[in-house]
């Protein structure tokens, strides 16, 4: 998928910003945040559904896709300037954001240190916090990548994906996640990693009180319902939504699920700035 643009961070990093479908200049753009070793390709199935005239981007986060995969320390704020930063090249004052799994607890840093900049919130099987284990749990995940390979990881990471009747019916989507998994940069996954492990929005997230919807799959054990409970406490304009029989790639189990439940908090936005 090549690059709409390439927008250069405050501190050198590169970063690829896709174009998945181009909109009306004068609406304010959507752009998605991909999860943890996915890259912007995870949202094309969604952006296929979503009946808007606004433009359609999606952010290659750092150490991930074609975007640039500097030395570590990453952390959570780090990424969500980058994403001011590729809405600033875009000329956009706000955007609407929305996130999965590691790109949905990003969507929540950029709304709680950004809540100015979001005109809506759509968080996709992500949390705000892992849990006081999450360090150790995520470093041990980084050391297996590092001492085994990546392609150690994959019987555990494609039983969290996606359900088990949607894999066997559509080895070609499992199959994608696997290849583009295959081909990230170890030692940025492990900083990733390490990210996550110390990742924690729950204090700022409130400061964002827009139009929000947390959207997760009724079987994911990754960020299971009372993550997604969880931050609903915490955003004070947020809905929830629980897709029965998925786990926790949703957006690409069921891309027209996904896509309808982040039209409803557009259309919320839009009402509201008609008001």
């Amino acid at each position: 998928m090549p690059a709409h643009r390439m927008v250069t961070a405050s501190d050198g990093c590169v970063l690829a910003l896709h174009t998945l479908r181009p909109g009306r200049a004068d609406v304010e753009p959507l752009v998605f945040l991909h999860a943890l070793a996915m890259d912007a390709r995870m949202w094309q199935g969604v952006a296929d559904r979503l009946d808007i005239v606004a433009p359609l981007y999606a952010l290659d986060c750092r150490g991930h896709g074609a975007s640039g995969k500097p030395a570590g320390p990453y952390t959570t704020a780090r990424f969500a300037e980058d994403l001011a930063q590729v809405l600033d090249s875009l000329g956009a004052a706000r955007a609407h954001v929305v996130g999965c799994s590691m790109g949905g607890t990003v969507a929540l840093a950029f709304a709680g240190l950004y809540p100015q900049r979001v005109a809506s919130l759509s968080v996709v099987d992500c949390t705000a916090w892992y849990g006081d284990d999450a360090p150790g749990a995520w470093e041990g995940r980084a050391q297996r990548a590092l001492r085994e390979g990546l392609a150690s990881l994959i019987p555990f990471q494609a039983e969290r994906w996606f359900s088990p009747g949607f894999a066997a019916a559509s080895p070609e989507v499992l199959a994608g996640a696997v290849e583009v998994f295959l081909r990230n940069d170890v030692n940025a996954y492990a900083e990733s990693c390490r990210m996550l492990g110390r990742a924690d929005e729950r204090e700022r997230i409130s400061r964002y009180t827009g139009p929000a919807i947390v959207v997760v799959g009724e079987s994911d054990y990754a960020t299971p319902l009372a993550m997604s409970q969880d931050i609903m406490g915490r955003l004070p304009g947020a809905e929830l939504a629980v897709l029965d029989g998925l786990r926790h790639y949703t957006p690409m189990e069921a891309p027209g699920r996904v896509a309808r439940r982040i039209t409803s908090v557009l259309v919320r936005a839009s009402s509201l700035s008609q008001q």
